[in-house]
């Protein structure tokens, strides 16, 4: 018998067929999604990867008819669905995510409720996520803050 040597290469006698494979592999084109989420509305604008270019725009207040629910996680997965329907034609399948809130002097910091529900809608409809940021402005101490010198008293 012949003595066998583990660490010695074993001989392939099959070839590997990857036409298939290569034929699978669906090339990804990328948008960019930004949401800008308010007490008051959600805003969602997709542009290309370039951002120069709008390729979709849709708002809560697009979908629901009264005021006071523009904001809400319903509408703003409204609104996400109506952008995907907008961007399968244009051919987009994968999208950075840009979310804001209202920011910078005197406004709140804090995303509106729509803000989650309409990554999630992007998630659900089989768009590829590829990173998530939040890009709310941040005021570097410029203006004073309303109040007063005490503050606001409650």
């Amino acid at each position: 018998m012949k003595p066998t040597n583990s660490s010695a290469p074993r001989e392939r006698r099959y070839r590997i067929d990857n036409s298939r494979a290569e034929q699978n592999i669906q090339k990804i084109r990328w948008g960019v999604a930004h949401i800008l989420s308010t007490f008051n509305n959600t805003i969602i604008t997709v542009t290309d990867i370039t951002e120069t270019e709008t390729l979709a725009r849709s708002s809560g207040g697009q979908m629901v008819t009264s005021d006071r629910l523009e904001s809400s996680p319903t509408a703003a997965l409204g609104a996400a669905k109506k952008i995907s329907e907008i961007l399968r034609e244009k051919g987009i399948n994968g999208l950075y995510i840009k979310v804001r809130a209202k920011g910078g002097h005197n406004e709140t910091k804090s995303m509106g409720p729509g803000a989650q529900a309409a990554i999630r809608a992007f998630s659900r409809e089989g768009f590829r996520i590829g990173r998530i940021e939040e890009v709310t402005p941040e005021p570097h101490n410029g203006c004073r803050m309303k109040g007063g010198r005490r503050g606001r008293r409650v």
